[in-house]
């Protein structure tokens, strides 16, 4: 239904509604005034009459009463009958009166008892008839004194008078009016409606034009001409409508696309895309400013935080992990409480993780144990995969019981990927830093720390061993006679022995333990928390697996060599890991000046000789 057909419904329906309610007026006014002017000639009459009687009582023709009685309801058409009744008194007094002068009904007889004026309707299709009974009583006033003939008491009711009026013509003559009014009415209506039509109608096409106008630019769309017949301010209006959509379309037109290149497919829809656009901006901002944050931070681990504080912030999980998956396997870096629903076998694994291994999203609601490696079947999980970059990727595993807030999770995926998709470049950069960091503290030749990490990590281990109350052991490795290693068959050979030693001491220690090269053939091991026998049987594997080894030096011909070994303890022995470095290196010297290929303890007389000092 259109607006226009809506407008003149509801218009004539009003005006309907007010012809109706004048009509219903106009004829309860009508009848009352017909009621009110009947009732008026009835006592006009009655009074008429009462003088008549009274006239012909005082002259001594009462006798002739019936004569003036008739004369009376034949003058006037509208009475159809009038009648007296005269009052047992009045009949006691002066003797009965003719026969039509007695009580003809149950209204004379009540207005004789009561002497109160009755009106009475009685209404036909065919007639009104309104039936009025006026009593008439004895007074003491006036001339004739009722009293002075009637031996009554005062305001004794003498008689009544009853008339019936035929008011027909009345009930007729407002039907007509009526009509006439409702005629009246029908035509102002088609009037009213027709000026609506002709003055209204194109300010509802206007309306309509501009509704379907707005609609459109709700979903986006400023490409609507607004058109209209009506001159003056409305026309420009639309003038102004017109210029404000061709510049919005010019402006906003291509929003949708353009957000498009920042934001992945399904952030945004097709609905309200003015909305969308403040969503996605908002979105774009948080990111941005999320990404500004992480730049300044300084390791891959603080970046790593960042992400964990937006997922935990914005978008309120309540249960998640987060691992890193590179060479050297996989990595947890963060989970919200308790463990892992991944199996252990992931742990040895990797490709075993379905996310990471299809490098796409794992939604447990899209089929039944979609995740052969996940062990928990009480919780809907959503795993999302994230390449950093060739050798560094992210699983971020989201778990809950609530399956409301498990829809929400799978519509944040988009938003998720952003902040991922931000933080990448940062997370790269740090991981390219470590590795540039890593490279400075190792030795190229054998892949073992170099003296300058010694340098910058010994006090941090210092601490943390006084904290914790650990013990250290401390190797120092000298090649014996390496010199004429490199003088006899040339420094390709000596490098080769660099490198074996490294490979020794990387099988022989374990992950907790340290293993440097200090420098040119000499090498420093740390044994963490070590026992003394333990130390001394790692000394002597380390000394008898670097014996065993042949070297082959050309020509078919093969080389042995064997190491030196000074061994200090902390706390034991000094009470700071410099000072143990210096004593292993001490008992060192004196594995040297022995007689070399041997394990030498540091003992206090060391420091005592002057030739050692």
């Amino acid at each position: 239904m259109t607006s226009k057909t809506k407008l003149l419904i509801i218009v004539t329906l009003m005006l309907l509604a007010l012809g109706v309610a004048t009509i219903i007026n106009i004829s309860l006014n009508f009848r009352d005034y017909s009621l009110k002017s009947a009732t008026q000639k009835a006592t006009t009459t009655a009074a008429i009459v009462k003088d008549g009687l009274t006239a012909h009582m005082v002259n001594g023709i009462m006798n002739k009463r019936r004569y003036f009685l008739e004369q009376i309801s034949s003058n006037n058409t509208e009475i159809k009958a009038l009648w007296l009744v005269r009052s047992a008194d009045v009949d006691k007094q002066f003797g009965p009166g003719f026969a039509n002068e007695t009580i003809r009904d149950s209204i004379d007889e009540e207005v004789l008892e009561s002497g109160q004026i009755i009106k009475k309707v009685k209404e036909s299709a065919d007639n009104i008839t309104l039936r009025v009974s006026i009593p008439y009583k004895a007074t003491a006033t006036g001339n004739p004194d009722c009293l002075s003939c009637h031996t009554v008491a005062r305001d004794t009711t003498l008689g009544v008078i009853s008339m019936e009026f035929d008011i027909t013509n009345m009930r007729n003559t407002g039907l007509l009016t009526i009509l006439k009014i409702l005629g009246i009415n029908l035509l102002f209506i088609a009037i009213v409606l027709l000026l609506i039509n002709h003055y209204i109608t194109p300010y509802l096409k206007l309306f309509s034009n501009m509704q379907e106008g707005i609609q459109k630019a709700y979903r986006g769309d400023f490409t609507h001409h607004f058109t209209t017949t009506v001159k003056g301010d409305a026309k420009n209006i639309v003038e102004q409508l017109n210029t404000l959509f061709q510049k919005m379309q010019e402006t906003f037109g291509d929003i949708k696309n353009n957000l498009a290149t920042f934001i992945p497919q399904g952030c945004i829809s097709s609905h309200d895309p003015l909305s969308d656009a403040k969503t996605v901006i908002k979105e774009l901002s948080d990111i941005y400013k999320f990404k500004k944050t992480i730049e300044l931070d300084q390791t891959k681990e603080s970046v790593y935080n960042r992400v964990i504080d937006a997922f935990t912030h914005k978008f309120d999980f309540s249960h998640f992990a987060l691992f890193e998956i590179s060479s050297k396997g996989r990595h947890l870096i963060y989970i919200s409480s308790g463990e892992s629903i991944c199996n252990e076998s992931v742990q040895e694994d990797v490709m075993l993780c379905r996310a990471y291994r299809t490098k796409s999203d794992v939604i447990s609601t899209e089929f039944v144990k979609l995740c052969q490696e996940c062990s928990c079947n009480t919780l809907e999980y959503i795993c999302i995969p994230f390449d950093i970059n060739d050798e560094y990727s992210l699983v971020l595993s989201i778990t809950t019981k609530d399956i409301k807030e498990f829809s929400k999770i799978n519509d944040d995926i988009p938003s998720i990927k952003n902040y991922l998709e931000a933080a990448k470049p940062v997370i790269e950069s740090r991981i390219l830093t470590d590795k540039l960091r890593e490279s400075s503290l190792k030795d190229g030749m054998t892949g073992l720390y170099n003296r300058r990490f010694l340098e910058e990590f010994i006090d941090h281990f210092m601490k943390q061993a006084q904290r914790n109350k650990e013990t250290y052991t401390v190797l120092m490795l000298d090649v014996d006679f390496f010199k004429s290693v490199n003088d006899t068959y040339g420094h390709d050979v000596g490098d080769k022995v660099i490198v074996e030693i490294g490979n020794v001491l990387r099988e022989n220690i374990r992950e907790s333990d340290l293993a440097i090269r200090y420098g040119g053939e000499e090498f420093l091991v740390l044994l963490h928390n070590a026992t003394y026998e333990g130390a001394k049987l790692v000394a002597h594997n380390i000394h008898s697996a670097f014996a065993k080894l042949v070297f082959d030096v050309g020509n078919g011909k093969t080389m042995q060599k064997t190491i030196s070994i000074g061994m200090s303890r902390y706390p034991d022995d000094a009470d700071t890991l410099w000072k143990c470095i210096k004593f292993a290196d001490t008992a060192l010297y004196v594995a040297k000046t022995t007689g070399r290929n041997k394990i030498v303890e540091y003992s206090q007389e060391m420091s005592e000789n002057k030739d050692l000092r």
